[in-house]
């Protein structure tokens, strides 16, 4: 599948996850949103892929190198190319994953993406 089509798969299951991950009675929706949207931006997700890249498979690592080489026709608004692209492939990752149905190592690198 085309890398930037899973990056947008990637996109919506890595919100809801960190959603569903931060959804408690502690937090009222306006910070939730500011808290999902720390987490969600550009510059998240490159981290975020910083975390995991000594835990993936050398399937999962080509998933992340063809949707960081990817042509993408969007500039990033507020974020640096290089943390676009990885962001990207974080996403691409993520999709990825979903779309193999492959839940357990879904959830452990989403998980694993959050950690300090």
């Amino acid at each position: 599948m085309n890398s930037l089509v899973l990056a947008f798969v990637g996109d919506a299951v890595h919100t809801l996850f960190i959603r569903n991950h931060f959804a408690t009675d502690k937090f009222t929706a306006g910070n939730l949103h500011k808290i999902c949207s720390a987490y969600c931006k550009a510059s998240a997700q490159s981290e975020a892929l910083k975390k995991i890249e000594n835990f993936l498979t050398e399937e999962e690592k080509e998933v992340v190198r063809k949707a960081r080489n990817a042509k993408t026709h969007d500039a990033p608004k507020n974020a640096k190319l290089v943390d676009y692209k990885r962001a990207t492939s974080f996403e691409a990752l993520v999709g990825y994953l979903y779309l193999k149905k492959n839940q357990e190592r879904l959830d452990y690198i989403l998980n694993l993406s959050i950690l300090d």
